[in-house]
Order: structure tokens, then C-alpha cells, then sequence
């Protein structure tokens, strides 16, 4: 499994809004700026985060984005899922797939792309947006 520039922005997107999280709202242009960030692919990302509920508008001059969610509560496969789909390596151990391997019951390769499969998404969903903001001030702090 690959992710794509829209799991990868979109989580470089939702750190952005993460490290302002209590501050008020982010412009679009801002976040677009500080992660070199395409700011028209930025609003096609954002509208799907938002229609999912992980992130909230503010209109008005003053205006902008915020994360609709405390920062230790959004997970990074939370992000990957709404813009990318199932994190599944193989179609055939997809949870949301509905028609399944005519050989899903004897191969033995499904086994092991289970495997990966949860293995991925016991990374994803055990790294907060929290977490990541930690890190980097950890990561600020070394290099002073």
C-alpha cells in the first residue's frame, strides 16, 4: 500500500492545525505556506476532513480552519481513511469490500495480507495528532 499526496497533505494539513489547536482559526492560505502545500489541493483535502467531521470552518475575515476535535483525539489513520479509503494492502481483506475472493477460505496468502493490513492500521491509529505535536517540539528543543 501506497499513500498518496492526499493521506500525505492532508496529515501534514491536520499537524498544521493541530500546533494552533486553541489559537482560533488557521487560513487556508497560512497552512498552504508552511507545509508547501498546493493552496487549491489544499481545499480539496479539507473539504473531504471536513465533511468527515475532523475538521470545522470559520467564516469572516478573521476566518479560517480548525480541527473540529482536541488534537489527542484524531488519529492519523483517522486522516488516512477519510482521504485515501481502507487502509488494505490487497482488496481482498478491504473491510468495506462486499464481494470477497472466491478463494478467500483456502488461500494462504490472505493470512498474510491481514497481517500487514493490521499492522498498518495499529500504526496509524496509534499516533495522534497530539503525539506528532510532542515529537516535534521535542524534535524543536534538540535542535536549539
Amino acid at each position: 500500500m501506497k499513500i498518496s499526496t492526499k493521506g500525505h497533505y492532508g496529515v501534514q494539513a491536520m499537524f498544521e492545525l493541530a500546533r494552533h489547536y486553541g489559537m482560533g482559526p488557521v487560513p487556508l492560505k497560512t497552512i498552504a505556506g508552511r507545509q508547501e502545500i498546493s493552496e487549491h489541493y489544499l481545499e480539496q483535502l479539507i473539504a473531504g476532513l471536513r465533511k468527515a467531521g475532523l475538521v470545522s470552518s470559520v467564516r469572516g475575515a478573521q476566518g479560517g480552519y480548525i480541527l473540529a476535535r482536541d488534537p489527542a483525539d484524531i488519529k492519523v489513520g483517522d486522516i488516512v481513511r477519510v482521504l485515501e479509503g481502507p487502509i488494505a494492502p490487497v482488496e481482498c481483506v478491504n473491510d468495506n469490500e462486499t464481494e470477497h475472493c472466491l478463494r478467500s477460505e483456502f488461500c494462504i496468502t490472505r493470512g498474510v495480507w491481514e497481517k500487514v493490513k493490521d499492522s498498518i492500521e495499529d500504526v496509524l491509529d496509534s499516533i495522534s495528532l497530539a503525539d506528532m505535536c510532542k515529537e516535534a517540539e521535542k524534535e524543536m528543543k534538540e535542535c536549539e
